[in-house]
């Protein structure tokens, strides 16, 4: 009986609210039960807002400051920020600002460099990715040869040190300064700790190069307020490069 109550509702008319008949038209809009539910929605929000508001006010403590009491004014009955003046500033006084704010950036800039130059002295860049893979071709006089051919004996060092293409000390070498055992763990650990390096250096060379960009455009940005000096514009500002100018040659008494 189930699906016979379900196929009959399936074959019902879909029931619409009815809109505002034209006698009634005067009246307004008609209010359907969406804009109803909407309405009191609303309503109810604004009622509990209200009764929160009234639960605070009777939990407040008289004797209570806060800093809006002296940072705000009323006006017609409604409480509205103070009016904050801006600081003025003479044009040397913005001026030596952008001369402090270029030296701060400068001096970021030589910091970045004197990181980026020792890291450079550290790894040589011997073995960075954008250089040339050398090969190291060896002749030997027979086919068995090749086939038997160790480097590591060949070069007399040991075998975890054959790949690399500098600072590959030789058997008496280690000896001597008494080196431990080199395995292929510890080989990994100081390629890892290396390439970490590697990641830093190129880093800090782009943070050298976009607080250089800055420092230019600050620069020009500085030349800029002087209004008196003749200037023609050769090319915009760019990410990469400040705006370019040619400046008058000015005579100087």
């Amino acid at each position: 009986m189930a699906s016979l109550k379900n196929a009959a509702k399936s074959r019902q008319k879909p029931h619409r609210e009815r809109s505002q008949p034209e006698s009634r038209a005067k009246l307004g809009f008609l209010e359907k039960k969406k804009d109803y539910k909407q309405r009191a929605e609303e309503f109810h929000r604004k009622e509990s807002t209200l009764t929160a508001l009234r639960r605070r006010a009777l939990n407040r403590n008289p004797d209570e400051f806060y800093f809006n009491m002296v940072r705000t004014k009323k006006v017609d009955g409604v409480h509205q920020p103070r009016e904050e003046r801006e600081p003025e500033y003479t044009e040397e006084q913005i001026k030596l600002m952008r001369s402090q704010d270029i030296r701060y950036v400068n001096f970021k800039r030589t910091a970045e460099l004197k990181k980026i130059e020792r890291l450079k002295s550290e790894l040589h860049l011997l073995d960075a990715q954008d250089k040339p893979q050398n090969k190291h071709t060896i002749f030997v006089d027979s086919k068995k040869d090749v086939k038997t051919f160790d480097a590591a004996s060949h070069f007399n060092t040991h075998p975890a040190l054959v790949g690399r293409r500098y600072n590959r000390p030789t058997w008496d070498t280690l000896e001597k300064h008494q080196t431990p055992v080199f395995d292929e763990e510890m080989m990994q650990d100081l390629a890892s700790e290396k390439q970490k390096k590697y990641k830093e250096l190129t880093k800090r060379i782009e943070r050298e190069r976009e607080l250089s960009i800055i420092a230019q455009k600050m620069e020009v940005q500085k030349r800029l307020m002087d209004k008196k000096a003749k200037k023609k514009k050769i090319a915009d500002e760019t990410k990469e490069s400040a705006a370019q100018y040619r400046w008058c040659a000015k005579r100087k008494r």
